[in-house]
């Protein structure tokens, strides 16, 4: 083939590439003005394109210069494009790197990075983080996953998900050109045949009388309260332990969670029956500077695990979670309430994309009586079969 000359290259203007030889370089023009070299070869089994400069200051004989010492680099197993970056960071520096980056758009910022930090330091650095990410492979991932992937699968499925977003981030800043906790891994581990566990839930019909137990017991006034505030308005935990006062408007009989304590980060507004309101009152009582609607002992808000104890102090079969359950089986099998409506209930987002973008509407006044007759079948007054008015 007939190679570049430096007269070809001086006068070159028409844009394209122009192949040099078998060390892989190439000439790249894009203008009369712009021009610079390139190399196509393979490394570690993949094929890469590294750039060489503009033709403004390197000459043809030091791109073929360079180009034969990436291609020898390249032929000993070495990666050419981590030679011209002495400054690749260690996994370690690049996990909190990427901690950092993801902490803004955490709920609970402290509580997920501890998570990340502690899962990565058990399993992950011990092998990963003294090595640059772009010398990260497959087979190093593997040695990180495949002793726990059996008896601790669901920390094995997050360590590798934490371990594939530090090494997208790596692609990401050129570091590296794939992720080796990707679709490559996926095949290679074996399945984990053990079905995914649902949080434990009671049959609706149980719900009541769980109830009764939990006002029965001698647990503090407001962790009674929130319980029963939990179960009325189908809330998560979490979402009823930090609920404030000013959240509430109490004329309208409206809970409105603010987006930035919401898992899919969207306001959500909840028609309070009148059994949760009379809650509301009763909590009144208690009300302290926290300014919180079930504030714990100390005045802060309850720990995730108060109401759980609780339940399992009273031997009900449930977690505080599964009353969502509870709730979505009764109305599914005790009102004739749309899907929507009882999905809404739940704060749950519509998958179909279309469809969310043309309803505006949450369908609030429907919800309102859902939860009003939910109340009902809780206290005994309404055990038939309902129907929404409208």
């Amino acid at each position: 083939m007939k190679k570049l000359t430096a007269r070809f290259i001086r006068e070159a203007g028409t844009p394209g590439k122009y192949y040099d030889g078998d060390a892989g370089l190439f000439l790249i023009v894009r203008s009369a003005t712009r021009k610079s070299f390139m190399q196509r070869l393979t490394v570690r089994g993949k094929r890469c394109e590294i750039g060489l400069g503009s033709t403004r200051w390197v000459t043809l004989t030091e791109a073929r210069t360079a180009a034969q010492e990436n291609r020898k680099l390249a032929r000993m197993g070495g990666d050419p494009l981590a030679a011209k970056r002495p400054d690749v960071p260690t996994f370690a520096d690049a996990t909190e790197t990427v901690i950092a980056i993801h902490a803004e758009g955490w709920k609970d910022a402290g509580k997920s990075a501890g998570q990340w930090r502690a899962s990565l330091r058990d399993y992950a650095l011990p092998r990963l983080g003294r090595m640059r990410v772009d010398q990260i492979t497959t087979a190093d991932v593997m040695e990180v996953l495949l002793p726990i992937w059996q008896p601790k699968h669901e920390t094995a499925r997050r360590v590798r998900q934490r371990i594939g977003a530090v090494m997208k981030w790596a692609v990401a800043q050129g570091y590296r050109q794939d992720n080796p906790a990707g679709d490559a891994i996926g095949a290679a581990l074996p399945r984990n045949g053990r079905a995914k566990a649902h949080q434990r839930a009671l049959p609706y019909q149980g719900v009541s009388g769980a109830l009764e137990a939990v006002k029965a017991s001698h647990a503090a006034p407001a962790t009674v309260l929130a319980v029963e505030f939990l179960v009325l308005t189908a809330c998560r935990s979490g979402e009823v332990r930090q609920a404030t006062w000013a959240e509430i408007d109490m004329a309208a009989a409206v809970w409105t969670i603010p987006a930035e304590r919401m898992k899919q980060r969207r306001a959500h507004r909840v028609p309070l029956s009148g059994r949760a309101m009379e809650i509301l009152r009763e909590a009144e009582t208690y009300r302290d500077a926290s300014g919180l609607i079930f504030p714990s002992a100390t005045g802060r808000a309850m720990s995730d695990n108060t109401l759980s104890k609780l339940l399992r102090e009273l031997g009900i079969e449930c977690v505080p979670h599964g009353f969502r359950s509870s709730f979505r089986d009764w109305a599914a099998e005790r009102s004739n309430a749309p899907r929507e409506v009882c999905e809404l209930a739940l704060a749950h987002v519509n998958s179909d994309r279309v469809e969310a973008a043309y309803r505006r509407t949450d369908l609030f006044e429907k919800r309102r009586d859902l939860m009003e007759r939910w109340a009902g079948y809780l206290s005994g007054q309404d055990a038939k079969v309902v129907r929404l008015r409208g």
